[in-house]
């Protein structure tokens, strides 16, 4: 699919093509735990598939991990091969790999001594005890190449192999459920039957993997790259997200598992067919959660695309398609949560146990009751994401699990015991449908009413160059230090073209981005640490602008505000690298006269555009916006305007005439 197309085509057209294999994607990493529980509970029973759900916080964990730096990867290699930094794509893939080989490594070692304590913390019982330890040992074994694999696969996908990226998730799954069987039933080998299976198809999977790192798309790779580096900084601060969003998963599965077992040991069902049960709902919840995530992920480009291109009424319905087709997916799992509950928990044995199916049927009509309600959580978590605005978009996707659902769940529990974890689901589900409703209403009226924010009012006209000698001026700025006022200044006394928002319309003329898109997000990272593995509008723009500055630079001497221009330019000689700043009182006032902000509100705001500009700078650079040793000059522009442009004419006239 070519980008243009996102632009034109149409949207239906459009969300199957990317939908499907975001889709297949994602129940492709479901397959592993879902079949192993399947197997397990049809060949060893309910205590087989508790050991499962006690083990699987482990999985999460390396699922974290991988995330953390196979995404962290993929986001970085992204942003480096957009502006062509063929070397620095290489040390970040270098460092990458190594880390997740020495990761993965400490988590085997580390799980294999601290197994029986983790299992008891993980909420395991002493009937169970045995089958987890048999089963997670080997897991543990297989931990390394599922953690490898699972990084690499996302770095794969960023490295233009999607296709191969599949192959490599699928012909593991398809070998482990090839397998299963076989070692569970055929020998007879119960859980760790299933989990020999299960590393099998990691080590695959993993094998596949190594094997694309010999035919890299974008960098020819040498031995010597790998190593660890300083890239990793950027590494896991683009991974984080994930990681963090895997460990509020992690946090809810410990509570779950713990308030079965504690709740459910004053019941008639014990501790064990509760742990064993709530393992089998949430693999449920995971084939349904995979289905809508990938929809919402599928519809992600074109939503950015179109958002960035101007393009609202193709946004909008976008948004509107998938809203309703996430509706649907809903409701048609939710039909099937609660009106044929017997029919999905056989798939997990133990069909005979009257016991274990009253209580799942049960679990599976209360917990999931409105589990419909959840499509638009998750599709507005990346719908936001999309528009910009990753932290919103991760306070989304805490609401339920983190905010809601877990408080709810140990205060109910108090009143009505091990049904009162139940009921907390539907409840913590509702609310979060109806908060999320007023989130996206308000996200969605804004597409029609984007704010077009105006820095500075100051307009100068430019001369012809008076300098002998070529020249670049960067100048960064305190917000209401009047940096952009000094340059159209400095750059009308020397005859000196100024960059700053005529810069935007060459950005805009250099990419897909609308003028207002590129006004409202540059200079500011409203997308840090964004929940896609793979660089977003906001590093795109930044490319553009980047692109854009190097050519300007290199046709002749100018004057160029902020963009992180001295970064990028740092290695030419005929460089001078300025910092504006004042001190508080001189910027309020300046705002207040320039900006027509009453006090109170020109100190919130020179705080937040500060901050906005040292976070863009720190994300983009890795260096300090204000530290001052970066720069060649830097003036107090308290001083007066007029005064900082007087001394930097005369320093840049005595360097011209050297």
């Amino acid at each position: 699919m070519k980008e243009k197309d996102l632009g034109k085509d149409n949207i239906n057209k459009l969300l199957i093509s990317f939908a499907i294999p975001c889709i297949i994607s994602m129940l492709i990493n479901s397959i592993y735990n879902i079949v192993d529980q399947i197997f397990i509970g049809q060949g060893v029973g309910y205590l087989g598939n508790a050991a499962t759900n006690v083990i699987f916080p482990i999985v999460i964990i390396c699922t974290g991990l991988a995330g953390l730096i196979g995404n962290g990867l993929a986001a970085n290699l992204s942003l480096r091969l957009g502006e062509n930094n063929k070397e620095e794509a290489k040390r970040s893939i270098g460092a990458g790999v190594i880390l997740l080989i020495i990761i993965s490594l400490l988590v085997c070692l580390l799980g294999e001594i601290f197994l029986p304590s983790l299992i008891q913390f993980f909420g395991c019982t002493e009937s169970v005890y045995d089958y987890a330890m048999s089963y997670g040992r080997i897991i543990l074994i297989g931990a390394p190449f599922m953690i490898i694999y699972s990084g690499l696969a996302s770095f794969i996908r960023a490295d233009g192999s999607p296709k191969y990226s599949m192959f490599c998730l699928l012909s593991g799954a398809i070998i482990n459920i090839i397998l299963d069987p076989i070692f569970i039933f055929g020998f007879d080998m119960g859980v760790v039957g299933g989990a020999i299976a299960t590393i099998i198809g990691q080590i695959v999977s993993c094998i596949i993997a190594f094997i694309y790192l010999l035919k890299i798309k974008s960098v020819k790779m040498e031995r010597k790259d790998y190593r660890l580096n300083n890239s990793l900084k950027r590494t896991l601060s683009y991974g984080m997200a994930s990681f963090i969003i895997q460990m509020t998963v992690l946090a809810l599965f410990i509570v779950m598992n713990n308030v079965m077992t504690k709740y459910g040991a004053t019941t008639k069902f014990g501790s064990d067919i509760p742990l064993s049960v709530y393992g089998v709902i949430s693999k449920l919840i995971n084939v349904y959660v995979s289905v809508i995530l990938g929809l919402a992920c599928g519809a992600q480009p074109i939503i950015g695309f179109n958002y960035g291109a101007g393009n609202i009424k193709r946004v909008k319905e976008t948004i509107n398609k998938v809203l309703k087709v996430g509706l649907i997916i809903g409701i048609i799992f939710n039909i099937g949560f609660v009106f044929f509950p017997k029919t999905l928990v056989s798939l997990f044995g133990s069909s005979d146990n009257a016991l274990y199916m009253e209580f799942a049927v049960d679990c599976c009509r209360i917990f999931l009751l409105v589990s419909a309600l959840n499509f638009l959580e998750m599709c507005s978590s990346i719908i936001i994401q999309s528009l910009g605005n990753a932290k919103k978009s991760t306070a989304v996707s805490f609401i339920r699990q983190i905010i809601l659902f877990i408080p709810l769940c140990l205060i109910l529990v108090q009143f009505s015991g091990l049904y009162g974890a139940l009921y907390a689901a539907p409840i913590a589900d509702t609310i979060t449908f109806i908060i999320v409703i007023f989130i996206l209403r308000t996200e969605y009226n804004k597409l029609s009413q984007k704010k077009v924010f105006v820095d500075e009012k100051e307009e100068v006209v430019v001369a012809n160059t008076k300098l002998k000698n070529k020249i670049i001026i960067t100048i960064n700025r305190e917000y209401g230090s009047g940096g952009r006022y000094i340059g159209q200044l400095l750059g009308k006394e020397l005859g000196l073209p100024c960059y700053d928002k005529n810069l935007i319309d060459l950005v805009a003329k250099d990419s897909s981005l609308s003028v207002d898109y590129i006004t409202e997000h540059e200079q500011t990272k409203k997308n840090y640490n964004g929940l896609s593995n793979s660089y977003n509008l906001d590093d795109e723009l930044f490319i553009s602008e980047k692109k854009v500055i190097e050519d300007l630079a290199k046709k002749d001497s100018c004057i160029i505000i902020g963009r992180c221009a001295d970064y990028i330019l740092k290695e030419k000689s005929n460089i001078l690298k300025v910092f504006i700043y004042a001190n508080e009182e001189s910027k309020v006032n300046r705002a207040v006269k320039y900006y027509g902000l009453k006090k109170k509100e020109a100190k919130k705001e020179i705080e937040k555009i500060n901050k906005d500009r040292k976070k863009h700078y720190k994300y983009y650079t890795d260096q300090d916006w204000n530290d001052l040793g970066n720069y060649d000059v830097c003036l107090n522009s308290a001083m007066g305007i007029e005064n900082c442009v007087a001394a930097l004419k005369e320093l840049i006239k005595n360097k011209d005439n050297c």
